[in-house]
């Protein structure tokens, strides 16, 4: 049994190439697999390997004072999703070219996905405004699952949402916009560039769609979310669809 991290964390990083060097020396020792990128504004992890050695690379991170309370998603699955391991030093962990956009500045604010669950079963949010949940990912992304009845866009990158949400901006301004992705990390770049443009009805998923799987289920929600490795798609159940596919 594999055990699977996602996590991704916004700090200051003064040598970014140093912190490189220990994560992938941290997890070569434990025979991890995966992604993990590095940039001046923080880390975002795809990693997998059997679950000691996980955990071990987390209790190292976590030494780190930057990374203390980095919050992570962990899954299993029967077999490695991951080719080889890979460390790269970005100059964004997650690209969106956007002033106005750094966590590092701060968070835009979010809602809980129990919350978001109530809102979607009645209809609306608790002022009565109505609801419009904004799929931030790609096309590709939008055709494994989505909530029921969100606002997707014909994009193919990150970088391309904010020309494609334009045309909607006017008839979105009587809603309470929640902006949701896999597992958060658009969404904090999106949600402050948003609010920033004058979008100050924006919300965001906090944990996005994995995080809202993990809490709540699948209450609301069509489909699988699609992650970035050789599951393809996870349930709302958090199993994998290319272990399913074997079993």
């Amino acid at each position: 049994m594999i055990l699977n991290l996602a996590a991704y964390h916004f700090t200051p990083i003064d040598q970014p190439a140093d912190l490189v060097d220990d994560l992938r020396e941290w997890a070569d020792a434990g025979g991890l697999r995966g992604t993990a990128l590095v940039a001046g504004e923080g880390i975002n992890l795809f990693l997998a390997g059997t679950e000691p050695a996980i955990h071990g690379f987390l209790d190292r991170l976590r030494a780190d004072p930057r990374f203390a309370d980095i919050t992570v998603k962990l899954s299993h699955s029967q077999r490695q999703p991951f080719a080889r391991l890979k460390v790269k030093l970005k100059p964004e962990i997650i690209s969106f070219r956007r002033d106005n956009s750094s966590p590092l500045d701060g968070r835009a604010p979010t809602v809980a996905p129990a919350e978001l669950a109530r809102w979607m079963a009645q209809g609306h949010d608790d002022s009565g405004r109505r609801l419009v949940l904004l799929d931030t990912r790609n096309r590709e992304e939008v055709g494994h699952g989505t909530f029921e009845g969100a606002l997707t866009l014909p994009i193919d990158n990150f970088t391309e949402l904010p020309d494609a949400l334009a045309p909607h901006r006017e008839s979105l301004a009587d809603a309470t916009v929640v902006s949701f992705c896999t597992g958060g990390i658009r969404c904090e770049k999106a949600a402050l560039w948003l609010r920033a443009d004058g979008m100050d009805n924006l919300l965001q998923l906090d944990g996005g769609i994995l995080g809202y799987f993990e809490q709540v289920g699948g209450a609301g929600y069509d489909g699988r979310c699609f992650v970035f490795d050789e599951r393809v798609a996870l349930d709302p159940a958090l199993q994998p669809l290319v272990d399913r596919a074997d079993a």
